[in-house]
């Protein structure tokens, strides 16, 4: 009898141990009252040798400035809604950036930029797809998830309801660059030479002439509530009608308080064959991957295998950040109500 209540209370001892060990390894929880954005501007040709010195310091100035725009929201104890929509704005108006004023011409020589933005408290959305009109995009897409019933308005519609609700508007002429231009010329004629030749598959090559300069960001205010928005002019001579992943729930843009909130860049059809920022979401809270690995896991086994490019910014609900891409590089920096501050360009560190 002795002998039984021994091997009972080590039974015992080693099931308390257990739980302990558990119980340690469980996942760290948010502080308090923390709060953080993270941005990208952008995956692609992003190298040191495409982006000399000067433009360097142009892109990191405009990204700090992002990142200092949503934060200045978060630590006010604004929304998280608001700071990305800050964040997205400063980027949709500089030309630095494939969004806004800096989007990419199409074939027929016009912008057409998609948006979409999504609340990870309740799963509330909107995006506009197909507008040429409106100044900042992501205020568009805002506008449909807080002012109508519907998630995605495209075009002509979509642009004569902002100007009903008093959206900035602006003429076709306000998004000229000579950058995008000659950018289209290149592409234009490449495209031509290619089809004078016969060599249809050589056009796979050209990838990098089509640049996604896709803007995005995420953040979790003081709440806990996460929010993701993206914003873009798609790809640089895009056929008059595409629309790409990012104003697409689920593919280019995705938030959930249980999991974490997403924005993507990159080859947007391959994003949305595969509903990759949900996809990342649904691997972190069904198959147990932790960010990093649900990131890789899609942007690699998924997209890559498929053919595609891009990248993804993620921030989780214990608020720290994430992100990764199959490209050259990626514009992307994050900023931490625990004093970090990053700006990156190029390949992983």
């Amino acid at each position: 009898m002795k002998k039984l209540s021994l091997i009972l209370m080590a039974a015992l001892t080693l099931v308390a141990c257990e739980k302990k060990h558990l119980k340690s390894e469980s996942p760290i929880q948010r502080e308090p009252n923390s709060f953080a954005i993270v941005i990208h501007g952008g995956a692609g040709g992003v190298t040191r040798e495409n982006h000399n010195t000067e433009q360097q310091e142009a892109y990191s100035k405009k990204l700090q400035e992002a990142l200092d725009a949503g934060y200045a929201v978060l630590e006010k104890g604004g929304i998280s809604l608001d700071a990305i929509q800050a964040a997205i704005n400063v980027m949709e108006d500089s030309p630095l950036f494939n969004a806004g004023k800096g989007a990419v011409y199409n074939s027929e020589g016009n912008q057409e930029m998609d948006a979409s933005i999504m609340d990870g408290s309740n799963l509330n959305c909107g995006a506009v797809a197909g507008i040429n009109h409106v100044k900042n995009p992501i205020l568009a897409a805002r506008l449909v998830m807080d002012s109508t019933k519907h998630v995605l308005l495209s075009g002509k519609g979509a642009e004569i309801l902002m100007g009903q609700y008093g959206l900035e508007m602006v003429d076709s002429t306000y998004f000229f660059t000579e950058k995008r231009l000659n950018q289209l010329r290149k592409v234009q004629g490449k495209d031509q030479m290619l089809l004078d030749h016969s060599s249809l598959l050589e056009n796979e090559g050209l990838m990098d002439d089509h640049k996604y300069g896709t803007v995005g960001a995420v953040a979790i205010d003081k709440k806990g509530n996460i929010a993701a928005g993206t914003s873009t002019g798609g790809m640089t001579n895009k056929k008059y009608g595409r629309i790409g992943d990012s104003p697409i729930i689920g593919a280019g843009n995705y938030a959930n308080n249980l999991t974490c909130g997403i924005s993507a860049t990159g080859t947007g059809e391959y994003f949305m064959k595969t509903v990759a920022a949900h996809e990342v979401s649904n691997l972190i809270q069904y198959k147990g991957l932790n960010p990093k690995e649900a990131l890789h896991e899609v942007l690699f086994n998924q997209i890559g295998k498929l053919g595609g490019e891009g990248g993804m910014i993620l921030l989780d609900k214990n608020g720290d950040v994430y992100w990764d891409f199959n490209s050259d590089g990626m514009f992307r920096g994050f900023k931490k109500s625990n004093g970090e501050n990053v700006v990156e360009m190029f390949e992983l560190n």
